[in-house]
């Protein structure tokens, strides 16, 4: 026995290989067993009080109601992929091949299945959002490339600039004839915008200006579309006008100037363009990142985007906004869209991982009760634990960014001024608190498939490595949660001197009283299920939070303040500003959802939404119970029943959850994924190794 095993026939190994592959394809695609008398449904029986009925879902009105109108064209965009597969990204490709791709993926899209993004990015936002997330589903670099072109290079002529421009320039850019970069980012200079060193200096003499890099800090770097692609650039500049004082210019803030980089019919650099490759980056290498240097190149002074600053053909400045913050405002204002697009695709690349991780969830078997077969791993509570409270955010996060595209587009409409500061705020902390959950989900979805979620094939180091620098692109995260502080603060001042709330923040006046007096310590200790899924005591809970450290915030920068100044007294408290911002978006999330909730005019499907809001409205409270408790907001024995309710909602929502992952309407050919695609797993994993 011990020469055979040390040496083994061809035959044993075949035998050998058989039985692996045998026992790896039931783990991937089992067989249906019939139950034995001695059979449960419930198979690892740790919930007694799970055996009420099962919610019926339907999901296609759940689809229905989640997509809504938009549907049809990302089902066109999906469609137009599943047809040509030499269009779909494969899992090895260079550098090179994929910037080449991806540009053929966007140009087939234009040019073939006839979408044309641009009229929507002003027009209909909305619509232009769905676009762009059903394309990033295709491919990441994809929905970023076409980002780009049309809301970046696209958006800046439309909405920084006048008639003048959109008459020369709209159709070039939406047929793909101009394509163009929007370079802003600098060396030194990312988050702080007004600091930017690119200089246009305006010569009288001929009309022009003339753009140069002052030093090699102020070159424009990770700038999308320019290592091989962009022919234009909306390039952000300091404007300089000439002075009759020592300094001889006078400095009009940051403007942005429309310049051509490349020749249309050579495509060459043109003089004075310096254009070098940023090379091989962690993820979306379809996106030609590069770097530009601008030596003396002269533009004509309309290529100004003037819509906030003009300047006459003798010089002279003028504008209907009155000092240079101002304007710095209104132009980083008309450009928060990056911001909105960002929160909706990083939304929709959670939708993929939670399908992934669920459907595999649901098909891996492994251990069960003695005698009896396997079950899902999806049956443990520690992977319900893992997953479904990640379902429930999934959905959470799908209504709040759905009610931003709305006020979104509502802003773009009618440019009320107290809509754009709410947009503004809503969509820095957003943009944020969205892509951090998702950052971190997508390493989590990845543990929760084990082995298999580690191959390249099943995508979600793809996902991870091309989603990761949503954290920081169109605003570092943790600079747009310190702007949603700032304004929190503000309001908070406001407040108290009678002053108008914006919408976003209305709540604050009540919670913000609640807050200054005791809790109740009646409804502190109420522990039944009826009034811990009722959605008022679930959003005052977050309110409260929120209210409580708003308060608690502005008291410890008011003593600060006293000794280290206000930028000493902010940095000391940053941490607490940062809890402060995200327990504000928390609120902002569950009172979007429970809207929705009771706005479903289907009852099935409300029925199944309530439940999904309830896990998460409660699991984000127990996630959070150390402040709850601390201030006796919840007794000892509530805050054991809100922990045990939630352990219960995440089963019940387990038993749906195909379902609700189904209504993501997510096809195979976008989600990809040989692990997630039940039947066809075995064959399609087995295949791809080499059996």
């Amino acid at each position: 026995m011990e020469q055979k095993k040390q040496n083994p026939t061809a035959e044993n190994e075949t035998l050998i290989v058989s039985r692996r592959i045998q026992r790896v394809s039931l783990h991937l695609a089992p067989v249906p067993r019939p139950l034995h008398e001695h059979d449960t449904q419930e198979q690892l029986g740790l919930f007694p009080c799970a055996r009420s009925a099962k919610l019926e879902v339907e999901t296609e009105k759940l689809s229905l109601y989640m997509r809504g109108k938009y549907r049809e064209i990302q089902e066109k965009i999906y469609e137009y992929f599943h047809a040509r597969p030499e269009l779909q990204t494969p899992l090895e490709i260079s550098k090179d091949d994929h910037r080449e791709l991806c540009w053929r993926q966007m140009y087939g899209l234009i040019k073939e299945a006839g979408i044309r993004p641009l009229k929507y990015v002003a027009e209909d936002p909305a619509k232009y959002f769905a676009i762009v997330e059903a394309a990033g589903a295709v491919d990441i670099s994809l929905g970023i490339k076409l980002g780009v072109q049309y809301s970046l290079w696209g958006g800046s002529v439309i909405n920084l600039g006048t008639k003048k421009h959109k008459d020369k320039y709209f159709e070039g850019i939406d047929s793909l004839e101009y394509p163009g970069c929007f370079a802003m980012t600098e060396l030194h200079h990312g988050s702080n915008v007004q600091g930017l060193q690119t200089v246009a200096t305006f010569d009288p003499i001929t009309d022009e200006f003339i753009i140069n890099t002052p030093s090699d800090g102020a070159i424009k770097w990770w700038i999308g579309n320019a290592a091989v692609h962009g022919k234009f650039a909306s390039v952000f500049a300091k404007l300089m006008l000439p002075a009759h004082d020592a300094k001889g210019v006078s400095d009009m803030g940051v403007h942005a100037f429309i310049v051509p980089i490349r020749d249309l019919k050579t495509h060459q650099a043109l003089p004075g363009i310096e254009i070098h490759d940023c090379g091989h980056k962690v993820g979306l290498n379809g996106v030609d990142n590069g770097a530009l240097r601008f030596t003396s190149v002269r533009i004509p002074r309309d290529n100004l985007l003037n819509r906030f600053g003009d300047v006459s053909r003798d010089g002279k400045y003028t504008s209907s906004l009155p000092t240079i913050n101002k304007r710095f405002a209104a132009t980083l204002g008309e450009l928060v869209g990056g911001r909105v697009a960002l929160a909706s695709s990083s939304t929709s690349v959670l939708k993929i991982a939670n399908a992934i991780a669920i459907r595999y969830s649901l098909l891996r078997q492994q251990f069960g009760p003695p005698k009896q077969p396997e079950v899902s791993i999806l049956d443990y509570q520690s992977q319900q634990h893992k997953l479904m409270p990640m379902l429930a955010s999934t959905y959470a996060f799908h209504f709040a960014t759905s009610y931003l595209v709305e006020i979104y587009s509502q802003m773009k409409m009618t440019h009320d001024e107290q809509l754009v500061g709410d947009v503004h705020t809503l969509s820095a902390g957003l943009k944020a608190y969205v892509t951090s959950y998702t950052a971190k989900s997508l390493s989590v979805c990845r543990e929760a498939c084990g082995g298999h979620g580690y191959a390249a094939v099943n995508r979600f180091g793809i996902l991870r490595n091309d989603h990761d620098i949503f954290q920081t692109f169109e605003g570092d995260n943790t600079v747009l949660l310190q702007q949603v502080a700032a304004d929190l603060l503000k309001q908070y001042k406001q407040k108290f001197q009678g002053g108008t709330l914006a919408v976003t923040w209305n709540y604050l006046r009540e919670s913000m009283n609640t807050y200054l007096s005791q809790p109740n310590p009646v409804t502190a200790r109420w522990e039944g299920t009826e009034h811990l899924r009722d959605p008022k005591f679930q959003l005052d809970a977050f309110r409260y939070r929120t209210s409580r450290l708003l308060q608690s915030a502005a008291v410890r920068l008011r003593k600060h303040s006293k000794t280290l100044g206000g930028f000493g007294a902010w940095n000391r408290c940053l941490n607490h500003l940062l809890t402060l911002s995200e327990s504000h978006i928390e609120s902002v999330i569950l009172a979007k959802f429970i809207e929705t909730v009771e706005k479903c005019p289907d009852a099935s499907t409300r029925a199944a939404l309530k439940l999904v809001c309830d896990l998460y409205a409660l699991n984000q409270i127990w996630n959070d119970i150390g402040t709850y408790r601390n201030v006796d907001y919840v007794a000892p024995n509530k805050a054991k029943a809100i922990h045990k309710l939630t352990d219960y909602l995440s089963f019940q929502v387990r038993n749906i959850a195909k379902e609700l992952v189904d209504a993501f309407d997510l096809p195979n050919h976008v989600t990809r994924a040989p692990i997630a695609m039940q039947s066809e797993a075995y064959a399609q994993y087995t295949q791809y190794v080499g059996f």
